[in-house]
């Protein structure tokens, strides 16, 4: 039986995944959670205590408020780095793929997947292996054979992709210290690097920047 923690910070996309899960009697879904903070939680009461029940793979959505599930992947692998986590968003493959692989993810499935192939990422995550669609697989290889074409962001740290997304989505220098408990300060130092590393001058060309690269969708 492969055991699955689900975490997004929607009750409906929860609800559909159980769903879809209900139906195979080799999968089964131990626990929700509905953040980062409490997926870690959740993870350690499953993994720590040596009577602990067990947890065979994460499945984690990319975009949470508060901790972000790209944070929680690598606090994760960090502290269980044999625990598989396959992550799940709604922002297109190539963009974060390779991001959450770099990170340790055992792979990336977008919302609109077939349940189908869910359903075998979960099996193959379980197994050991990774979940690695056609299109993800051709920006990895690019991304080694060609290192000097891969777009300016992708040079980004973690945190300061993760300040390069929330100021694209139109999030106040106030607003992003206080969802990633960081001084305004800080969050102003991170928007500095970020413009002059993607060559910006300010927050619209940054967001029209944003766009082009389809880091964010709009709606």
């Amino acid at each position: 039986m492969i055991r699955v923690l689900l975490v997004d910070d929607h009750h409906i996309v929860r609800q559909g995944l159980r769903q879809i899960l209900a139906d195979e009697p080799d999968l089964c879904v131990v626990a929700e959670a509905a953040d980062g903070t409490e997926a870690v939680r959740q993870v350690r009461d499953f993994l720590e205590p040596c009577e602990g029940p067990g947890l065979d793979v994460v499945m984690l959505d990319i975009a949470m408020p508060g901790r972000d599930g790209l944070d929680v992947l690598k606090q994760l692998k960090a502290e269980f780095p044999r625990l598989p986590v396959l992550m799940l968003s709604t922002y297109p493959d190539k963009q974060f793929a390779v991001r959450s692989l770099r990170l340790g993810a055992s792979g990336y499935l977008h919302k609109s997947a077939d349940p189908d192939e869910m359903v075998a990422a979960l099996r193959k995550a379980a197994s050991g292996a990774r979940h690695i669609t056609a299109s993800v697989a051709e920006v990895l290889a690019s991304s080694i054979t060609q290192p000097d074409d891969r777009p300016a962001h992708e040079a980004l740290s973690q945190r300061e992709h993760q300040v390069f997304r929330l100021l694209a989505q139109g999030r106040s220098v106030g607003q992003i210290a206080e969802q990633l408990h960081l001084s305004p300060n800080t969050v102003s130092t991170y928007r500095a690097r970020i413009l002059d590393k993607t060559g910006t001058r300010n927050d619209v060309e940054l967001a029209l920047y944003a766009v082009r690269q389809q880091v964010v969708v709009l709606a």
